[in-house]
């Protein structure tokens, strides 16, 4: 088996949007917002010229190669974030209690789920901010992973459990995810 000398992604840095590399730590700013991250990846190395960022890994491995395709893609992301955003629609849905659902600080309360006495209360993370109007809940923000955890931490907060699931069809539910325009 023979390994390549040097294996490489690129990732194309837009106008508008700046990118600054110190060791494996990447910073990206944009008309939204900046990000900025940390990588841990022994082999791999982080090179910023011109308008392109390049992850490399000289004599690579299997996992070697996984690093550095992961790494071109979390920027890849982080760039994405800070010109367009994230944007994930929820929706509540309750067939026997009336649920209601509101922001309180960093927190979604979520009242009278299945007719419960206390409320549930589901993390907000990052920056990310959540609006709900009525049915539909709103979430938005620069960071991929913090919109998709809170988006997460909402429909879990609302899984059934010790029901019957083709009864008890309350809860809140993913109905959109994607690039906010």
């Amino acid at each position: 088996m023979v390994l390549a000398a040097e294996y490489k992604d690129e990732v194309t840095v837009p106008q508008g949007v700046t990118a600054s590399v110190s060791g494996m730590t990447v910073t990206i700013k944009g008309p939204k917002g900046e990000l900025k991250r940390t990588f841990n990846a022994p082999k791999a190395t982080i090179a910023h010229a011109a308008n392109k960022i390049t992850v490399s890994c000289k004599m690579p491995k299997k996992q070697n190669k996984a690093d550095v395709g992961t790494i071109a893609g979390h920027i890849g992301n982080m760039i994405r974030g800070v010109t367009d955003g994230y944007e994930y629609h929820l929706k509540v849905f309750y067939s026997h209690f009336p649920m209601n659902v509101s922001v309180q600080g960093d927190k979604v309360m979520i009242k009278n789920f299945l007719g419960e006495k206390y409320p549930r209360e589901a993390e907000i993370i990052g920056k990310t901010k959540v609006a709900v109007k009525g049915q539909d809940v709103t979430v938005t923000g620069i960071d991929k992973e913090d919109v998709g955890q809170t988006a997460s931490n909402l429909v879990m907060r609302t899984k059934i459990r010790r029901r019957d699931p083709r009864v008890f069809h309350d809860g809140i539910f993913l109905a959109d995810r994607g690039t906010r325009k």
